[in-house]
């Protein structure tokens, strides 16, 4: 046996049988070489991991040192399936050391609905309702039945899909130009002039609808009740590119860019207060989480954003994956424990437990995986590059066992 320990080992995946290296660390080394690594470990912490205290609240002061950390261990990565079973030419089958399986972890694919040819852009379930929405920048919304999985019917538009969002009755659909909005109770369907290219991006706050646009204009409207349509409030501008999503928290409305910037407007006054620069490629999604938000990017990171005493938003902490990020979704397990959906360009969906950012599993796809939506009852959608939309369901961890 070699006198060194396995690196492998020691990441909980060596798969060698036997293997040439030490499963158990060295207990006869001296005191000076221990220390030394001790050293090294902690200067491994992930990028952005900060316990300058000065920069964050002090009343969170403790919750902040826990991100990306287990009992004071870095969060540990799970192993993946087999890429050429996802691609139809496995050669191993059932022999393949790898998994043949579309997701690793405590969820489980219900069904796949088919139809869009081209990526999926976005989904909706209103609430109450018995019908999904999906749309698709082949420039159809399709509406199936939840009861059923299929089909309900077809809606051509003239132009492709951009995103999609349900407040109360009404289902607002991104497009080149405008946006359209229809009432499912009483089917008032409207159309809402955006001039300023695709609409990527929706969100609701302070009773006011925004949209980000193509040229980096975010546009909002408030609904007139007496008159049953929504009237231009304001036009806010600052980004330099294409605004591709919108998030609302704490007041504020925060805006991720294609010019790499993430900028915060106050929902009272509509005026930007700060542009967070810290990410170097397009900000691909935004999401808030407790008093903090996160933000993902192409550039490979995804940033934990926290008010510091000033007021003014820092990075407390940065996790870092080894492909461009697309997508963020938040949501309950099926123990009501906090989790975050992070879809990947490598046409993955991590899934971490917060605020540790230890993987709980993985969501494997053809093509990557462009729109992810809660649903009811422990359910969630996704919708991939290829246009394919698949129903998932949370297992409880003794379910997930067996």
């Amino acid at each position: 046996m070699n006198r060194k320990v396995c690196f492998q080992w020691r990441a909980g995946n060596c798969s060698r049988h036997p293997c040439a290296f030490l499963h158990t660390e060295l207990s006869s080394q001296p005191q000076q070489h221990r220390m030394s690594n001790s050293n090294a470990a902690s200067s491994k912490r992930p990028a952005g991991f900060t316990n300058d205290h000065s920069k964050v609240p002090r009343r969170n002061t403790n919750f902040n040192n826990k991100w990306g950390r287990v009992h004071g261990r870095a969060a540990k990565k799970m192993d993946g399936v087999c890429n050429f079973w996802i691609q139809g030419n496995c050669k191993f089958g059932d022999g393949c050391k790898f998994k043949h399986s579309w997701c690793t972890g405590p969820f489980s694919l219900l069904t796949q609905l088919q139809g869009h040819t081209k990526v999926i852009s976005g989904i909706t379930l209103p609430s109450g309702s018995d019908k999904l929405y999906t749309g698709s920048k082949d420039e159809t919304v399709r509406v199936w039945d939840c009861q059923s999985g299929q089909c309900a019917g077809v809606t051509n538009i003239a132009g492709e899909v951009g995103c999609m969002l349900n407040e109360g009755p009404w289902i607002f659909v991104g497009l080149p130009n405008g946006v359209k909005a229809w009432n499912a109770q009483t089917a008032t369907d409207l159309s809402l002039n955006a001039p300023g290219g695709q609409v990527y991006a929706f969100v609701v706050g302070n009773d006011l609808l925004f949209a980000g646009a193509q040229d980096g204009t975010i546009f909002a409207w408030k609904y007139n009740v007496s008159m049953n349509s929504f009237e231009p409030a304001a036009s806010l501008k600052g980004h330099s590119s294409a605004v591709v999503t919108l998030v609302v928290g704490a007041n504020k409305v925060y805006s991720g860019s294609m010019d790499t910037t993430i900028r915060v407007w106050s929902l009272e006054t509509l005026q930007c207060v700060q542009t967070l620069t810290e990410h170097s490629s397009v900000v691909m999604s935004v999401l808030c989480w407790d008093q903090f938000l996160l933000s993902c990017s192409l550039d490979k990171t995804i940033k934990v954003w926290f008010a510091a005493e000033s007021g003014n938003l820092e990075v407390t902490y940065t996790h870092s994956e080894e492909h461009g990020l697309l997508a963020l979704c938040g949501m309950l397990d099926a123990e009501s424990k906090p989790v975050l959906m992070c879809s990947s360009n490598d046409n993955s969906i991590r899934v971490y437990d917060l605020p540790s950012f230890s993987e709980r599993g993985r969501i494997y796809s053809k093509q990557e995986i462009r729109s992810i939506q809660i649903g009811p009852g422990g359910l969630f959608f996704t919708g991939d590059g290829a246009g394919e939309v698949r129903v998932w369901k949370w297992l409880t961890e003794a379910t997930s066992t067996a």
